[in-house]
């Protein structure tokens, strides 16, 4: 088969695969927290020698999909004015305890339960750095830039922030995450925001240019399968038979 014929595929391939990720994301441009997944391209031979092999130059220039990756870039902040809506400026997530367990979040529209305890508005306990909930007792409630929680000026806990390797997290929901990896270890450089939500990071303007342009690199490709169709037909009814 004709190498372009394979380009052709990879790229259909690749495209298709590209559009349900761009879907999503636009679908939750206007969810708090959501961390936009970006597709990212490998190679059909690895190996040293990959680039150099008459198969590596021949497959390796073609847009083969390796899948999906969260992008972690930092979402606006947004200011609520609600004494319990928290964002993290810079790297790391929330911990919160759902009943497939613990699940990790960049949405900090937090509440205080009936019994006292800090939880996301599914009702889910929110987790301080020993992944314990956290009480919150009456009274006039601040969040301090390092998640330190203080109630009429006594600290009574804190809300733990947590690195997580990229790679190891699997999006649930909307935005939440499933750490496959190591345990989340807690992260000091991240500042708590009070009175702040982080928005998404994957903006209305930008989604709707990056599915309309993955729908046409789609339809281009299936118009160069069409094309190469085209020529294979003509080879096998009209070239073929002369040989």
């Amino acid at each position: 088969m004709d190498s372009g014929a394979y380009a052709a595929y990879a790229g259909l391939l690749a495209r298709t695969e590209s559009l349900d990720s761009a879907a999503s994301n636009l679908s939750n441009s206007s969810t708090t927290g959501f961390r936009a997944e970006r597709e990212y391209f490998k190679s059909i031979v690895l190996g040293e020698d990959a680039p150099a092999s008459q198969l590596g130059t021949g497959l390796n220039s073609f847009g083969v999909l390796g899948g999906n990756q969260i992008d972690l870039g930092q979402g606006e902040l947004v200011s609520t004015g609600n004494v319990l809506d928290v964002a993290i400026q810079g790297s790391g997530f929330f911990a919160v305890l759902t009943p497939q367990g613990i699940r990790y979040t960049r949405d900090g529209s937090f509440q205080r339960a009936s019994d006292g305890s800090l939880q996301n508005q599914s009702n889910e306990p929110v987790l301080n750095s020993l992944n314990k909930p956290i009480l919150v007792p009456p009274g006039d409630i601040s969040v301090g830039s390092d998640g330190s929680v203080s109630v009429d000026g006594a600290i009574t806990g804190g809300i733990g922030v947590f690195a997580i390797d990229r790679n190891e997290l699997v999006p649930e929901g909307k935005n939440k995450y499933r750490n496959l990896g190591k345990p989340a270890v807690p992260v000091s450089t991240a500042t708590v925001r009070q009175h702040y939500l982080e928005a998404s990071n994957q903006s209305v303007i930008q989604g709707s240019m990056q599915l309309l342009l993955v729908q046409r690199q789609a339809e281009m490709m299936q118009k160069a399968l069409t094309i190469f169709q085209g020529t294979f037909d003509k080879t096998a009814s009209e070239d073929l038979p002369k040989v």
